[in-house]
């Protein structure tokens, strides 16, 4: 179940084909010049390369990391009492609400904690919103690991825990695109569309933080994080990279973070750093002295 993600990968790169086939007549190179005249973004040569070394770097880091992770799963179902046998319907779509619950909360984390915005902020890197921004993914995936333990000591198998979380991935990854417009308002009420994950993907100050859901919405609704998409998209970050190299876009936020680590004054702006979102700052006294302004001078705030 472990590889099932990964024999769709074929799949993933042929769907990328066409999509950037059909943006043929298009600039690619011209992102800005696209959202002010409200056309689709395209692709970018390099952009796309940057986006497929992520996505392949992901990969084989995930060939180990995913064994420690389904050692820890049988670990802790082997401890609980609990059973969820797999072949009981009713066991389907307690896993089905279970994994998107824990993924809300996963992603939700990933935009509010700096520490996790680390690894998470790859996704958000670029500029464009095509199915190879799918394909851009972490080197550091050890983060989602505590969101879906407690689904094992629910008595959930290993095994169905991950094969859920591939098919919320591949469900995820067909999100990634601009040709598909809103869909009937009945599916945008329930299921995550690319219209609300397009909100998701922008640096416009309404859409930042918003639209979490992995296959659903309504964790967003439910939560107040839902967002729908009005305004057009500007895609990235609010402070965008200048590069297109993938180990400095797979650590860039991780320097960053030890840098104003480092800076900071105090340890309790230390944690603040580590432990608030992005662009979190420490609130400095008016009696405070020069060297402590400075320190705790406003850094770069990738989001």
């Amino acid at each position: 179940m472990v590889q099932v993600l990964y024999y769709a990968v074929p799949f993933f790169v042929l769907l990328l084909a066409v999509e950037a086939l059909s943006f043929r007549h298009a600039r690619l190179d011209a992102a800005e010049e696209a959202i002010a005249a409200g056309a689709p973004v395209g692709y970018e040569r390099r952009d796309t390369l940057t986006s497929l070394a992520m996505g392949s770097g992901n990969l084989v880091i995930n060939v180990a990391w995913k064994a420690v992770v389904v050692v820890v799963y049988a670990g802790l179902y082997e401890l609980t009492p609990l059973r969820v046998g797999m072949h009981h319907w009713w066991a389907w779509v307690l896993l089905f609400f279970a994994d998107d619950l824990a993924y809300y909360w996963f992603h939700r984390v990933s935009h509010e904690n700096r520490v996790f915005w680390a690894s998470h902020v790859v996704h958000h890197s670029s500029q464009h919103y095509n199915l190879s921004t799918a394909l851009r993914q972490t080197w550091v995936p050890m983060t989602y690991l505590p969101f879906w333990l407690p689904l094992l000591l629910l008595g959930i198998p290993p095994w169905a825990v991950l094969l859920q979380q591939s098919i919320s991935l591949i469900y995820q990854f067909g999100l990634h695109t601009e040709r598909i417009g809103r869909l009937p308002r009945w599916v945008e009420a329930v299921w995550n569309t690319p219209s609300h994950h397009r909100v998701h993907h922008g640096a416009n100050p309404q859409y930042l933080d918003r639209n979490y859901g992995g296959i659903l919405v309504i964790w967003d609704r439910l939560f107040g994080t839902w967002e729908p998409e009005r305004e057009r998209v500007r895609y990235g970050l609010t402070t965008n990279l200048r590069t297109f190299n993938p180990v400095h876009v797979a650590f860039h936020e991780y320097r960053a973070l030890a840098r104003d680590v480092r800076a900071a004054p105090d340890w309790r702006a230390r944690a603040g750093h580590l432990f608030h979102g992005p662009g979190w700052q420490p609130e400095v006294r008016a009696d405070a002295a020069p060297e402590r302004v400075m320190a705790a001078a406003p850094a770069r705030a990738d989001r």
